[in-house]
Protein backbone atom coordinates (compact mmCIF):
# COMPACT_ATOMS: atom_id res chain seq x y z
CA UNK A 1 0.00 0.00 0.00
CA UNK A 2 1.34 3.42 -0.95
CA UNK A 3 2.23 5.85 1.81
CA UNK A 4 1.34 9.49 2.11
CA UNK A 5 4.20 12.03 2.28
CA UNK A 6 4.07 11.98 6.11
CA UNK A 7 4.45 8.17 6.11
CA UNK A 8 0.89 7.50 7.18
CA UNK A 9 -0.79 4.64 5.29
CA UNK A 10 -2.96 5.71 2.36
CA UNK A 11 -6.59 6.09 3.38
CA UNK A 12 -9.68 6.05 1.19
CA UNK A 13 -11.56 7.99 3.85
CA UNK A 14 -8.88 10.69 4.05
CA UNK A 15 -8.83 10.98 0.26
CA UNK A 16 -12.61 11.34 0.05
CA UNK A 17 -12.70 13.96 2.79
CA UNK A 18 -10.29 15.98 0.69
CA UNK A 19 -12.00 15.32 -2.65
CA UNK A 20 -15.48 16.21 -1.35
CA UNK A 21 -14.23 19.24 0.56
CA UNK A 22 -15.46 17.92 3.89
CA UNK A 23 -13.06 19.80 6.11
CA UNK A 24 -13.48 18.95 9.77
CA UNK A 25 -15.23 15.65 9.12
CA UNK A 26 -12.20 13.64 10.19
CA UNK A 27 -12.16 15.23 13.63
CA UNK A 28 -15.92 14.74 13.84
CA UNK A 29 -15.58 11.03 13.07
CA UNK A 30 -12.91 10.64 15.73
CA UNK A 31 -15.01 12.43 18.35
CA UNK A 32 -18.04 10.31 17.54
CA UNK A 33 -15.97 7.10 17.78
CA UNK A 34 -14.29 7.94 21.07
CA UNK A 35 -17.38 9.57 22.56
CA UNK A 36 -15.51 12.79 23.25
CA UNK A 37 -18.22 15.36 23.94
CA UNK A 38 -20.84 13.46 21.92
CA UNK A 39 -22.70 10.17 22.12
CA UNK A 40 -20.41 7.42 20.91
CA UNK A 41 -21.11 5.74 17.57
CA UNK A 42 -20.02 2.31 16.38
CA UNK A 43 -17.75 1.89 13.36
CA UNK A 44 -20.68 0.56 11.31
CA UNK A 45 -22.80 3.57 12.23
CA UNK A 46 -19.89 5.86 11.40
CA UNK A 47 -19.53 4.28 7.96
CA UNK A 48 -23.20 5.02 7.25
CA UNK A 49 -22.81 8.52 8.69
CA UNK A 50 -19.79 9.14 6.43
CA UNK A 51 -21.52 7.78 3.33
CA UNK A 52 -24.51 10.00 3.95
CA UNK A 53 -22.19 13.00 4.15
CA UNK A 54 -20.77 12.05 0.76
CA UNK A 55 -24.29 11.78 -0.65
CA UNK A 56 -25.28 15.07 0.95
CA UNK A 57 -22.34 16.84 -0.66
CA UNK A 58 -23.08 15.24 -4.03
CA UNK A 59 -26.68 16.48 -3.79
CA UNK A 60 -25.53 19.98 -2.88
CA UNK A 61 -23.03 20.06 -5.73
CA UNK A 62 -25.84 19.06 -8.12
CA UNK A 63 -28.11 21.80 -6.80
CA UNK A 64 -30.55 19.37 -5.20
CA UNK A 65 -32.16 19.44 -1.78
CA UNK A 66 -29.87 18.12 0.94
CA UNK A 67 -32.31 18.14 3.83
CA UNK A 68 -31.62 15.39 6.32
CA UNK A 69 -34.82 13.59 5.35
CA UNK A 70 -33.91 13.71 1.65
CA UNK A 71 -30.41 12.39 2.29
CA UNK A 72 -31.68 9.60 4.56
CA UNK A 73 -34.37 8.51 2.10
CA UNK A 74 -32.09 8.62 -0.93
CA UNK A 75 -29.35 6.68 0.85
CA UNK A 76 -31.80 4.01 1.97
CA UNK A 77 -33.21 3.73 -1.55
CA UNK A 78 -29.70 3.24 -2.95
CA UNK A 79 -28.34 0.81 -0.36
CA UNK A 80 -31.22 -0.77 1.57
CA UNK A 81 -31.48 -4.56 1.40
CA UNK A 82 -35.27 -4.52 1.43
CA UNK A 83 -35.67 -1.83 -1.24
CA UNK A 84 -37.41 -2.96 -4.42
CA UNK A 85 -35.64 -2.84 -7.75
CA UNK A 86 -38.11 -0.22 -8.97
CA UNK A 87 -37.47 2.12 -6.06
CA UNK A 88 -33.71 1.72 -6.41
CA UNK A 89 -33.89 2.40 -10.14
CA UNK A 90 -36.02 5.52 -9.60
CA UNK A 91 -33.49 6.85 -7.07
CA UNK A 92 -30.57 6.26 -9.41
CA UNK A 93 -32.41 7.81 -12.36
CA UNK A 94 -33.24 10.95 -10.37
CA UNK A 95 -29.62 11.43 -9.39
CA UNK A 96 -28.26 10.69 -12.86
CA UNK A 97 -30.67 13.18 -14.45
CA UNK A 98 -29.12 15.83 -12.22
CA UNK A 99 -25.59 15.02 -13.26
CA UNK A 100 -24.56 12.70 -10.44
CA UNK A 101 -22.57 9.63 -11.47
CA UNK A 102 -24.19 7.08 -9.18
CA UNK A 103 -21.69 4.35 -9.97
CA UNK A 104 -18.82 6.61 -8.91
CA UNK A 105 -20.72 7.72 -5.82
CA UNK A 106 -21.42 4.15 -4.73
CA UNK A 107 -17.78 3.22 -5.29
CA UNK A 108 -16.91 6.03 -2.90
CA UNK A 109 -19.10 4.62 -0.15
CA UNK A 110 -16.91 3.09 2.54
CA UNK A 111 -17.13 0.10 4.86
CA UNK A 112 -16.66 0.10 8.59
CA UNK A 113 -13.20 -1.45 8.02
CA UNK A 114 -12.16 1.64 6.07
CA UNK A 115 -13.41 3.87 8.88
CA UNK A 116 -11.51 1.80 11.46
CA UNK A 117 -8.32 1.95 9.42
CA UNK A 118 -8.66 5.71 8.97
CA UNK A 119 -9.28 6.39 12.65
CA UNK A 120 -6.64 4.05 14.06
CA UNK A 121 -3.89 4.09 11.43
CA UNK A 122 -4.28 7.47 9.77
CA UNK A 123 -5.44 9.59 12.72
CA UNK A 124 -3.89 7.49 15.48
CA UNK A 125 -7.14 7.46 17.45
CA UNK A 126 -7.87 4.90 20.14
CA UNK A 127 -11.10 3.96 21.84
CA UNK A 128 -10.58 2.94 25.44
CA UNK A 129 -13.53 0.62 25.84
CA UNK A 130 -14.24 -1.92 28.53
CA UNK A 131 -12.06 -5.03 28.69
CA UNK A 132 -13.73 -8.34 27.86
CA UNK A 133 -13.94 -9.25 31.54
CA UNK A 134 -15.33 -5.85 32.52
CA UNK A 135 -17.97 -6.10 29.80
CA UNK A 136 -18.99 -9.60 30.92
CA UNK A 137 -19.27 -8.47 34.55
CA UNK A 138 -21.30 -5.41 33.57
CA UNK A 139 -23.72 -7.43 31.46
CA UNK A 140 -24.07 -10.10 34.18
CA UNK A 141 -24.98 -7.39 36.68
CA UNK A 142 -27.61 -6.05 34.28
CA UNK A 143 -29.10 -9.52 33.78
CA UNK A 144 -29.18 -10.18 37.52
CA UNK A 145 -30.90 -6.85 38.17
CA UNK A 146 -33.54 -7.68 35.57
CA UNK A 147 -34.07 -11.13 37.07
CA UNK A 148 -34.41 -9.67 40.56
CA UNK A 149 -36.92 -7.15 39.26
CA UNK A 150 -38.88 -9.86 37.44
CA UNK A 151 -38.95 -11.98 40.59
CA UNK A 152 -40.16 -9.05 42.68
CA UNK A 153 -42.92 -8.11 40.22
CA UNK A 154 -44.07 -11.74 39.98
CA UNK A 155 -44.31 -12.08 43.75
CA UNK A 156 -46.15 -8.76 44.01
CA UNK A 157 -48.70 -9.72 41.34
CA UNK A 158 -49.40 -13.11 42.91
CA UNK A 159 -49.84 -11.51 46.33
CA UNK A 160 -52.35 -9.02 44.93
CA UNK A 161 -54.29 -11.76 43.17
CA UNK A 162 -54.31 -13.78 46.39
CA UNK A 163 -55.35 -10.85 48.57
CA UNK A 164 -58.25 -10.03 46.27
CA UNK A 165 -59.43 -13.68 46.29
CA UNK A 166 -58.71 -14.20 42.61
CA UNK A 167 -56.42 -17.18 43.20
CA UNK A 168 -56.08 -19.73 46.02
CA UNK A 169 -52.68 -19.72 47.70
CA UNK A 170 -51.43 -19.21 51.23
CA UNK A 171 -47.67 -19.11 51.55
CA UNK A 172 -45.68 -19.40 48.34
CA UNK A 173 -42.22 -18.91 46.87
CA UNK A 174 -41.28 -17.88 43.35
CA UNK A 175 -38.23 -19.32 41.60
CA UNK A 176 -36.62 -17.69 38.58
CA UNK A 177 -33.70 -19.45 36.93
CA UNK A 178 -32.38 -18.49 33.50
CA UNK A 179 -30.40 -21.24 31.81
CA UNK A 180 -28.16 -21.29 28.76
CA UNK A 181 -28.10 -24.46 26.65
CA UNK A 182 -25.17 -25.08 24.33
CA UNK A 183 -26.73 -26.66 21.27
CA UNK A 184 -23.34 -27.98 20.18
CA UNK A 185 -22.70 -30.30 23.15
CA UNK A 186 -26.01 -30.21 25.02
CA UNK A 187 -24.57 -28.86 28.26
CA UNK A 188 -26.77 -26.51 30.27
CA UNK A 189 -25.50 -23.70 32.49
CA UNK A 190 -26.83 -20.98 34.72
CA UNK A 191 -26.33 -17.57 33.14
CA UNK A 192 -23.76 -16.61 35.78
CA UNK A 193 -21.76 -19.82 35.31
CA UNK A 194 -21.90 -19.52 31.52
CA UNK A 195 -20.63 -15.93 31.45
CA UNK A 196 -18.06 -16.30 34.21
CA UNK A 197 -16.37 -19.23 32.44
CA UNK A 198 -16.35 -17.38 29.14
CA UNK A 199 -18.90 -19.51 27.32
CA UNK A 200 -18.98 -23.27 26.77
CA UNK A 201 -15.73 -25.23 27.12
CA UNK A 202 -16.64 -27.31 24.07
CA UNK A 203 -16.14 -24.20 21.96
CA UNK A 204 -12.84 -23.36 23.62
CA UNK A 205 -11.16 -26.71 23.13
Amino acid sequence: MADTPDDRPASKVARLIDEYGLEGLGADLEARWTGEGVERMSLRDLAEFFNKRLLEQALLDAGLSALESDVRTTYENLTGDDVSTGVRTDARTRLERNGIDVDDLERDFVTYQAIRSYLKEWRGAEYEGLSDQEKIEKDLESIQRLMTRTLSVTEERIEKLRDTDRIDIDEFEVFLDAQVLCQQCGTQYSVAEFLEQGGCPCQQA
